[in-house]
């Protein structure tokens, strides 16, 4: 079977330190033939580590080599829409880094995209591929959680925002480039494992409220314009009464906080770590897995389940006929709408409704310097 030519766009952090390790640990089944940066000293420094031969300077030249498949996009969140529907038109395969995109409107026009052009488009939510989500999907499609109806989405660092807290480079903290805080950055995982587990459902109603309140290097708060949230709490409505809460954080004043969970009428679940809680014959039962027999017997006895523990591995196998591709372009695009009506709901300092936000049509594209 054929090698999946794939093109990365943007040798930046996330690029070099997942992606490029990821394809590399899938052998031959896929090659990154070719890669794209407008910085010199990143391009190169990645070609050179991940053992790349092409290398461009303009994304509008990747796009328009023959022997590239499906490109990869590891840009900034504004940038992911422009660049994955020009790369879809051009006739490639579209891989791209979370947040799906800066805005809803951005997300939806890229499902379009792929629609119309008859492209796979895949967004990485490597949550739904963890241990955790593989038995909790199992239960939950079983039935031994019996009406599932709420659901809590937490994430949680004590001093975790990016430049401002050394780590990182400034263009996540500014809105113009990334488009939003923690809930872009991380709330898009927690949130997207939630709708993946149960059936993402259709988002109805929002109320959620954002802050910035704790004190950071003001030389690093000036350079970056600081501008996102580092702390977004919110309620949100589904159809078929089902409920979810959430609290994402860059920063704040606590040791920890309790990981996401869902709630069914006769068993509810933690997700990290993972815990399943039940009652039978009137005795309350809290059980745990054995993640290592798990994951050895789904690389064995069951190996075409390895197909659903990768993020990568799984698109390489969806590219090469093994497997359907996961519907993570729906989960991004109802995790996307879920985060803006938040954002709105904070701004507007009222619970929105879902058609508030699709009416609205607002987009965040930003211009992306070689595209064309």
């Amino acid at each position: 079977m054929e090698t999946i030519k794939v093109g990365i766009i943007g040798c930046g952090v996330i690029a070099r330190a997942a992606h490029g390790p990821d394809y590399k640990k899938l052998g031959d089944r896929v090659e990154i033939v070719a890669a794209c940066d407008i910085v010199k000293e990143k391009l190169d420094s990645y070609c050179e580590q991940f053992g790349v031969k092409k290398r461009y300077s303009t994304i509008a030249e990747l796009l328009g080599d023959d022997e590239v498949q499906a490109v990869d996009v590891c840009l900034h969140n504004n940038m992911h829409a422009p660049t994955a529907i020009e790369a879809m038109r051009r006739g490639k395969d579209v891989y791209c880094e979370k947040p799906m995109a800066g805005s809803y409107a951005d997300a939806l026009a890229m499902r379009e995209a792929a629609k119309k052009y008859g492209r796979k488009l895949h967004i990485q939510l490597a949550m739904i591929y963890n241990s955790s989500s593989f038995a909790a999907k199992r239960l939950i499609d079983s039935g031994d959680l019996g009406r599932v109806y709420h659901m809590r989405s937490t994430g949680f660092r004590r001093r975790g925002r990016p430049y401002v807290d050394g780590y990182g480079e400034k263009e996540f903290v500014s809105s113009r480039v990334a488009g939003g805080g923690a809930l872009l950055d991380m709330g898009v995982y927690h949130i997207s494992q939630l709708l993946y587990l149960t059936g993402n459902k259709r988002p109805l109603r929002v109320v959620g409220h954002t802050y910035q309140e704790l004190d950071m290097d003001s030389a690093r708060k000036a350079a970056s314009g600081y501008d996102v949230e580092e702390l977004i709490v919110g309620m949100v409505d589904f159809e078929d009464r089902l409920s979810m809460d959430l609290i994402e954080s860059w920063a704040m004043n606590l040791d920890t906080l309790e990981p996401s969970c869902i709630l069914g009428s006769a068993g509810g679940l933690r997700l990290n770590p993972f815990s399943y809680h039940y009652t039978k014959h009137d005795v309350v039962f809290n059980a745990a897995f054995d993640e290592h027999d798990l994951d050895f017997r789904s690389s064995t006895v069951h190996s075409e389940q390895m197909f659903y523990r990768n993020s990568q591995a799984h698109w390489v196998a969806a590219l090469r006929g093994e497997c359907p591709l996961l519907p993570t372009a729906e989960i991004g695009l109802n995790t996307q709408l879920i985060q803006e009506s938040l954002y709105l709901s904070s701004d507007l300092g009222r619970q929105v409704s879902t058609e508030e936000v699709i009416a609205a049509g607002r987009s965040n594209m930003a211009e992306v310097a070689g595209l064309y």
